[in-house]
């Protein structure tokens, strides 16, 4: 028997099942250069015909997938085709080798980037790459259709491509060597309530296909060919846990109120209205976080306010219940192909997010003015990011304000009393909580900004990460001023970050005074249950514990944690 320890986990779930090493073909380009302008004709040939064979594949995959319509778009990036044609023409690489320079060099912009989920974005990239390979050299593209067994996939790691065939029935679990929260493999592994783990770094070197694997999601413990005493023990808590499972499976319709009557918001994070179709399995109460920016992001140009309004409306209509819709949230370290950003030698704290709308204000307008129409048809609330003063605030108003008054002038049909909150992610935005809770009607705190700019910590560096931990003294702290601020004025708080689902701090935010928890669907089920076995008096006794303590490790002592 082997034992391999993860450390940090992102799902849930016990799984046992034959390992599928999946090893990829990766396929090299031709080195030779074009001779004569015959050949470069040739090859502007043979990479056209690649683009709209994948372009067919790839429409098709969209119509079901919002992943598969972002790689829609990078197939027919502009700059990326613009970029093969040049190397092809000017420096007569062959058709293969023009993409498979391009590729790496676009990949490794986004790699660059200072935020995981625009580095994991440059899988996606590869992920198109390889599907142009493989038509300009006629290969077969996929490789896990054939699956016809329970199996626990173990891979390097796992392109939207790689699963987009794979029969579900079979696969018990992931496994990959890289990867992080917000990876394709998390993502799908989060949405279908598979256990999975990442970043299990010599996974690959110590399993063959054939080999059995046991593990642990929620502690990161993966046995390969277990001892019977090991696997008698987790298949045990495994049982224990399914029965657990369809409990409160059976119990997602209730209200959640706790054991002494406070209530409750469960909500999701979604990206799109077919995600809140996907959410709306788990029997959520609402939408505590829609981020906007993939629809600018999969687009070729800055989308106009009919098709944003269209797509705020589906997804309120989707819905049928309350939507907190967060502003567009990009700029300096998230670009976009159709908008030159300027370089910033720290994009992360740069020219981004509110700071980019207040200075293209017709692009801040059209958003604007699509979501005051779609409240119409729904609850939405509008929720504006890295907000760091009551200036930023007054600007928004003043902005919103505009719209309503153009809106009225048209004659446009449109609501004029929607809730205009902001999140709270940044130090300044705590340490003005109190100011800032006079002029905005919610709070929604995300923790995963929030806790990198507190601790000073990278959470995309690995030589750091170990450093970047939410149940560090100081953050806890940032989190209930924010919280007393919003109780005393008499606003909402809810909570958007990877955080709020995690079960070591439920009750702890119970005490704090939250008043809603968002997170990925899948999770809300047993977060939902959690909240209705707490006592509300009781969590506040723990949390100022929790307030007096000096160190994490104090934390998770009173927690109850490792």
């Amino acid at each position: 028997m082997k034992h391999i320890k993860v450390q940090r986990t992102f799902t849930r779930g016990i799984a046992e099942a034959e390992a599928f090493v999946y090893e990829k073909t990766e396929l090299k380009a031709s080195q030779n250069l074009l001779r004569d302008e015959f050949e470069i004709q040739d090859n502007l040939k043979f990479f056209e015909d690649a683009v709209n064979a994948v372009s067919e594949d790839l429409n098709e995959l969209a119509e079901e997938s919002a992943i598969f319509a972002g790689h829609l778009s990078i197939a027919n990036d502009i700059a990326l085709k613009e970029a093969v044609i040049s190397k092809i023409k000017d420096e007569k690489q062959n058709a293969e080798l023009a993409l498979e320079n391009t590729i790496q060099e676009f990949s490794a912009m986004m790699s660059a980037i200072d935020d995981a989920y625009m580095q994991e974005r440059a899988t996606d990239i590869e992920d198109v790459g390889a599907r142009f390979m493989a038509a300009l050299q006629g290969e077969e593209f996929g490789g896990l259709d054939h699956i016809q067994k329970e199996v626990i996939i173990i891979a390097e790691d796992l392109t939207p491509s790689d699963t987009s065939s794979m029969n579900f029935d079979y696969v018990k679990g992931f496994i990959t060597e890289k990867g992080g929260v917000t990876s394709h493999v998390s993502i799908i592994a989060r949405s279908l309530g598979l256990p999975a783990l990442v970043g299990a770094s010599t996974i690959l070197e110590n399993v063959q296909s054939g080999d059995t694997i046991l593990f642990d999601a929620e502690s990161g413990d993966i046995y390969i060919n277990p001892e019977a005493q090991i696997r008698t023990q987790l298949l045990e808590k495994a049982e224990a846990e399914a029965v657990l499972k369809e409990q409160i499976a059976a119990r997602v319709d209730l209200p959640v109120i706790t054991e002494d009557g406070k209530k409750l918001k469960v909500y999701a994070n979604v990206g799109s209205a077919e995600e809140i179709q996907h959410a709306m399995e788990y029997k959520i109460n609402g939408v505590g976080l829609f981020r906007t920016e993939f629809l600018f992001m999969e687009n070729k140009d800055f989308p106009s306010e009919e098709e944003q309004f269209e797509a705020y409306k589906s997804a309120v209509e989707a819905l049928d219940n309350e939507i907190i819709i967060r502003t567009l949230d990009i700029g300096g370290d998230k670009e976009l192909p159709y908008y030159e950003f300027e370089a910033e030698e720290n994009p992360f704290l740069g020219w981004r997010a509110v700071r980019m709308c207040l200075e293209e204000i017709d692009v801040f307008k059209t958003q604007l003015r699509a979501l005051l129409r779609a409240a119409v048809y729904g609850p939405i609330k509008i929720m504006i990011p890295m907000i760091i003063s009551v200036e930023e605030v007054d600007q928004v108003n003043k902005i919103i304000d505009l719209c309503k008054a153009e809106l009225r002038a048209e004659g446009v049909e449109y609501k004029a009393d929607v809730p205009v909150g902001i999140m709270i992610e940044t130090p300044a935005a705590v340490m003005i909580a109190d100011k800032l809770a006079k002029v905005v009607d919610f709070f929604s705190i995300g923790t995963n900004d929030l806790t990198q700019y507190v601790l000073a910590v990278d959470r995309g560096n690995k030589r750091i990460e170990h450093l970047y931990d939410s149940f560090h003294p100081a953050v806890l702290r940032a989190i209930n001023q924010v919280i007393k601020a919003a109780n005393a004025e008499g606003i909402e708080v809810g909570m958007c970050g990877e955080f709020a689902s995690d079960q070591n701090i439920t009750e702890v935010l119970l005490g704090f005074g939250l008043d809603e928890y968002s997170m990925a669907a899948s999770e809300t089920p047993i977060i939902k249950e959690k909240i209705r076995n707490l006592n509300f008096v009781k969590a506040q006794e723990l949390a100022e514990k929790v307030l007096a303590s000096g160190t994490i490790k104090e934390v998770y002592d009173l927690l109850g944690m490792e």
